[in-house]
């Protein structure tokens, strides 16, 4: 993956996610002639209950995009939820313990639903509420139907891609400088690197372990020496970097940098390493609570979200490569992004993904201890 420039592209996309909002509202007419009739009647019931309830990505673009096309589709509200992970999955649990059933659905990362939902058994399977066809057959998903939790009932895993998860202000570090993780120890950058707290759950844990899995603690002692700005905040991280303030990013991709790209400002992702990257699922997965208020509703969305419409909506907006084989991700390269299915074996994938219940017990949570032990709790 080499380094590019991502402004040129960025009006084409804007005008193509414009564009794919009507095409999904243009596509209902079709849609409806091959609905089955208990489809007609889980819509109908959907629509009795008013709306469904879904923790949804912090991401502004994806939340515009879906409100305008489900609600217009299926005559069905949405009341949607952004937040990270951690968070959110706490608000879960505490509600659950107490009889409270607010959420119908989470669409997230996977180590704090790992860490957080599952141990408190309060997930429902989700295989259940396929019942579109093109849902529902493994064979419209590169890899079928992949899970992320042991059990392969409760998370289900709709996104697969690499992206480098490192950026730079491209005034002040020049992608053609980065070729190994020792570069970012060049004393040029020492205060001039931030990331996102890797000791918590999220996409600043990935990036961390992996360093640790392949360069080891030693290296992490000598990364943390380069004064890094630590912070949760991926707003601040990004807007950070486009102000010029920071000159590289860790463990923060492209969904968080959509505004700065937008406004012009000189962002870039750096090129991969030569020790390799991961595969991430990112935001990319789907959990139903127990005792959703708004069963049929979820039932409608959840077939939505995983069917073409959605998954063009949200691999657009999100930046992301969705698993489907029919949604075209091979744009992705030009926003440092390449979909697991356009570059990897399935062998492979399973070799190098981060995100299942086995990798963030193995690999995740040693490097979250890592974390702590070398940036205090």
């Amino acid at each position: 993956m080499s380094p590019i420039s991502l402004i040129g592209p960025i009006g084409l996309m804007l005008r193509s996610l414009l564009a794919l909002v009507a095409a999904c509202l243009s596509a209902s007419l079709a849609l409806a002639q091959s609905k089955s009739s208990d489809w007609d009647k889980i819509v109908e019931a959907g629509r009795k209950e008013g709306k469904v309830v879904a923790s949804i990505p912090p991401s502004a673009e994806l939340r515009k995009l879906m409100e305008l096309t489900f609600p217009k589709r299926f005559g069905i509200g949405v009341e949607f939820v952004p937040a990270r992970g951690g968070n959110i999955i706490r608000k879960m649990v505490d509600e659950a313990k107490t009889g409270v059933h607010y959420f119908d659905l989470h669409i997230g990362g996977t180590e704090s639903a790992i860490t957080g939902l599952l141990p408190e058994n309060i997930l429902e399977p989700v295989e259940p509420f396929f019942i579109l066809p093109e849902v529902k057959d493994p064979k419209q998903w590169w890899g079928g139907h992949i899970w992320a939790d042991n059990a392969k009932r409760y998370i289900h895993a709709f996104v697969a891609y690499q992206t480098i998860s490192l950026w730079s202000h491209a005034d002040q570090y020049k992608p053609s400088e980065f070729k190994s993780f020792d570069d970012l120890l060049n004393s040029k950058l020492q205060g001039k690197i931030g990331i996102s707290d890797p000791r918590t759950p999220g996409s600043g844990n990935s990036m961390w372990s992996y360093m640790l899995s392949i360069k080891g603690e030693e290296y992490l002692k000598k990364f943390v020496a380069q004064k890094l700005f630590v912070t949760r905040d991926l707003r601040v991280l990004a807007e950070s970097l486009a102000r010029g303030k920071i000159a590289v990013t860790s463990g923060i991709a492209y969904s968080e940098f959509f505004p700065f790209i937008k406004a012009g400002l000189p962002v870039v992702p750096l090129p991969v390493p030569k020790e390799g990257l991961y595969i991430s699922g990112g935001y990319g997965h789907l959990m139903i609570l127990k005792n959703q208020p708004h069963p049929n509703a979820t039932k409608v969305f959840v077939n939505w979200l995983l069917g073409r419409d959605g998954q063009e909506i949200f691999s657009r907006a999100m930046g992301v490569g969705s698993r489907r084989l029919d949604i075209d991700t091979k744009w992705l390269r030009e926003f440092g992004v390449v979909a697991a299915k356009d570059f990897l074996t399935l062998e492979q994938y399973h070799k190098y993904e981060n995100q299942s219940e086995e990798k963030v017990y193995k690999i995740r949570e040693p490097g979250a201890a890592a974390a702590r032990r070398l940036l205090g709790e």
